[in-house]
């Protein structure tokens, strides 16, 4: 017997990568209903109820979340970034300020929902150093706790704590390099390399990978991780349990780039490694023509990309030739997710996704 699930679905975080492919996912679904609830709107349209919140307000999260009796699941991907985001990672204002928000989310639900189930939040491969130092390959879900402050921790074991003498459940995804659909999100290096691509283009240059050598790591597809918190809401195996989530194939930076430069009709060029974070802020003319050649959504430069181009740099690598980051994926598969998904088809799916939402040119 085939069963379907149901219920009351919260999502933290619309408006970012991975929040926005949860509400996507889940507001197709015919059985469940969706409230969305963060800072800004999501960036398009959807059927679920929305409700404008900022987190770090306790007052006004009690206020608007004590009425969510009948919540039955929630996706938590909110997140806070400081403006100097790598620097951010290792900030202490960073952390409290996360782990405040999962807080603020979480406990005025608890507090008045009667039948809540299940609670998915995220970490990340900063869970194994990785921002630090190249961890192992292939990276474990089974390890210690890397020895270093991460905001990851304090999240965790506040889950852990306020799930006494409940009943719910909590899964915790860690993602590699996420790729998606998201406007002004502070971790989205698929719109920084199209919008670069793009720029080249409108410059009469060949497309040349701005980064250092081609370590092998991994990246997940935004909608992957949808259906793995679909499946999460109330797979037995999941419930507790922490993952690695990847789309399944190995990559290299450099290696995508082809792939990147056949989409758009760009001719490939010898590396120029740069800090594409000094360089593309320079560039908001040639993209307001781009825009205005094309018609695109009406949507400041700086807003387009913005922090997302420090994200790039770091994973490129300009300068540098680093170790593999790689994660063993095996205790996901056994628990009983085996979706996967090709990394250059993804990218070419979700360039198609940008074009036609009119924030890409053809």
């Amino acid at each position: 017997m085939v069963v379907i699930m149901s219920g009351n679905i919260v999502i933290f975080g619309p408006s970012g990568l991975v929040g926005g492919a949860a509400l996507r996912h889940f507001d197709a679904l015919p059985d469940w209903n969706v409230t969305a609830l963060s800072r800004r709107p999501p960036a398009f349209e959807h059927g679920g109820r929305f409700i404008p919140l900022d987190l770090t307000d306790r007052a006004a999260c009690e206020g608007a979340l004590g009425e969510l009796t009948d919540t039955t699941h929630i996706i938590y991907t909110a997140l806070y970034e400081q403006e100097d985001v790598i620097r951010g990672w290792r900030a202490r204002e960073q952390m409290e300020t996360n782990t405040a928000m999962l807080q603020n989310a979480l406990q005025p639900i608890d507090a008045v929902a009667k039948d809540l189930r299940n609670i998915s939040l995220f970490q990340g491969t900063k869970a194994y150093g990785a921002h630090l130092r190249p961890p192992p390959v292939p990276a474990r879900e089974r390890w210690a706790r890397n020895d270093h402050e991460n905001f990851y921790w304090y999240q965790e074991d506040f889950v852990k704590a306020q799930q006494q003498g409940k009943n719910w459940t909590w899964t915790i995804l860690r993602p590699q390099t996420i790729f998606g659909f998201a406007l002004d999100a502070p971790l989205n290096i698929l719109l920084a390399m199209a919008v670069y691509a793009v720029i080249r283009r409108a410059e009469g240059l060949p497309l040349c990978h701005p980064g250092g050598g081609g370590y092998v790591t991994e990246a997940i597809d935004t909608r992957l991780i949808a259906r793995c918190l679909d499946w999460a809401t109330e797979a037995e195996g999941a419930r507790d349990e922490i993952f690695n989530i990847t789309n399944g194939d190995n990559i290299t930076f450099p290696g995508l780039w082809p792939t990147l430069a056949r989409h758009f009709g760009m001719q490939m060029g010898e590396p120029e490694p740069q800090r594409l974070q000094d360089i593309m802020p320079t560039k908001a003319h040639v993209w307001e023509q781009i825009a205005k050649q094309h018609s695109l959504r009406d949507i400041p430069y700086d807003k387009l990309v913005g922090p997302s181009w420090q994200f790039a740099d770091f994973n490129f690598a300009a300068g540098k030739n680093p170790a593999p980051v790689v994660v063993s994926t095996i205790k996901l598969r056994q628990a009983g997710f085996q979706d996967c998904i090709d990394t250059e088809d993804m990218l070419i799916e979700l360039l198609v996704q940008y074009q036609d939402e009119g924030i890409l040119p053809r």
